[in-house]
């Protein structure tokens, strides 16, 4: 079994061998020298010369063991880990030696497992259908996705431009959807048809320096398949209220045409009354889908905005953020109305006390903006991305015909819709209006 000496046991062991050098010159110098002062200097002297020697000798592996340690851990640092050391020893040093080496193969492992990793997400990353683009501080891009450069920038690379000058070139209604933060839905007009998308943009601190993260997410045909589940919804729908007046009414005709025959003409009022009820109640639910359908032109004038907000907090209370523009607006006063009540509506049914409603009006880029907002729960992504589609509502006695709505007399104003979530929670949607 192989002895194991600690570097303690080593020093005192030369300070040892130095002590017995020191006496046995002592004594060897005592039958030449007579002065004892003389020798016990002298051997002093040739023990310290002895003791400098064997202690140089004995800690030069130490150092330059040390040094290479030095220069190992500056290697890690730098993120070079292949550097080993070798020593023989079997000791502190020796352990110490041990657990460097131990340390350089977790952390190549470390290393070849996290670029293993990187490679992978950066092939699920290059290979998503979502536009994926990260900027830093100063708004150049340090990374964009494949569908990022074939979106923004015709398939070439993207790091290193600036964000805002790559956007220049798109159209207006990114710029916008960019320009009003948060999360979003927005359209972009295609020489063959349009085409919505999603956009999330989160902040975060990559090496210590803020960073924004932009996802594009194309909707187009998710949207396409959600419209065909509507349409065949909605003519459920209309189909089960249909039966269920026409049915009644067809058996109190029936009702009515016995009674007709026996003269009672005191049931006859009642049948006539309920057939009456029916009828008007199928006139009401036909006429809201109709609404929808048969949307007429606007019909534009000046509108005063004072006036026209205090007649609209009549329907739904609202706090105004801010005042109400001096210029007068031009719009159909009727139509804009529609959209708002219904925008107040769902901010009022949304959960949120009724004094955190707010309406925010304000002039903007070649028009005029209107934010409808509240502090209810928001709307999730799923939400978020059908919440625009005719007849897509989340309550179970929704029609999904209010943000529908809005959304058509808006668009038919030459404007356009959005919504986001709200920092702090709550939902904002935001029209604009182009003014002449």
């Amino acid at each position: 079994m192989k002895l194991r000496l600690s570097l303690q046991t080593r020093l005192v062991l030369i300070t040892g061998m130095a002590a017995m050098l020191a006496v046995i010159v002592a004594l060897l110098l005592s039958e030449w020298v007579e002065n004892r002062w003389a020798e016990w200097s002298l051997a002093l002297v040739i023990a310290f010369v002895a003791t400098a020697f064997l202690v140089r000798w004995w800690s030069a592996p130490m150092v330059s063991l040390l040094r290479a340690l030095s220069g190992s851990v500056a290697s890690f640092r730098d993120g070079d880990f292949s550097f080993g050391i070798v020593h023989a020893t079997d000791d502190e040093l020796g352990d110490l030696v041990a657990s460097h080496n131990e340390l350089a193969t977790v952390l190549r492992e470390e290393r070849q497992n996290l670029f293993q990793r990187e490679l992978l997400l950066d092939t699920v990353i290059q290979n998503t259908p979502v536009a994926m683009v990260l900027t830093e501080p100063r708004g150049h891009v340090v990374y964009g996705n494949l569908a990022a450069r074939q979106l923004f920038n015709s398939g070439r690379r993207l790091e290193g431009l600036l964000f805002d000058e790559v956007m220049a070139e798109l159209p207006q209604s990114l710029r916008d959807a960019l320009d009003q933060g948060g999360d979003r839905l927005f359209t972009v007009s295609g020489e063959t048809e349009d085409d919505t998308y999603h956009l999330a943009r989160r902040g975060f601190r990559l090496n210590g320096r803020p960073h924004e993260l932009y996802l594009f997410r194309r909707l187009t045909a998710e949207l396409s398949r959600q419209e065909v589940a509507s349409w065949k919804k909605v003519i459920r729908v209309i189909s089960h209220e249909i039966n269920n007046s026409l049915g009644p009414i067809a058996s109190l005709a029936h009702s009515g045409q016995e009674l007709l025959r026996r003269g009672d003409s005191e049931r006859m009022q009642r049948v006539f009354a309920t057939i009456e009820e029916r009828a008007r109640h199928l006139d009401r639910f036909i006429g809201g889908y109709a609404s929808f359908a048969k949307l007429p032109t606007p019909r534009l004038e000046q509108v005063d905005w004072m006036p026209f907000l205090q007649h609209l907090r009549s329907h739904y209370d609202f706090a105004l953020d801010g005042e109400a523009l001096a210029t007068p607006g031009r719009f159909d006063p009727a139509q804009l109305q529609q959209a708002l009540i219904n925008l107040l509506k769902n901010a009022h049914e949304s959960g949120t006390d009724p004094a955190d409603v707010t309406l925010t009006l304000r002039r903007a880029s070649g028009g005029v903006r209107i934010d409808v907002a509240d502090r209810g729960p928001g709307m999730s992504d799923a939400v978020l991305a059908n919440a625009l589609v005719p007849f897509y509502s989340t309550k179970r006695s929704g029609t999904g015909l209010g943000l529908a709505l809005a959304r058509e007399i808006v668009e038919a104003h030459g404007g356009r819709i959005g919504l986001s979530n709200r920092d702090g929670g709550g939902l904002a949607v935001s029209l604009f209006l182009p003014q002449a």
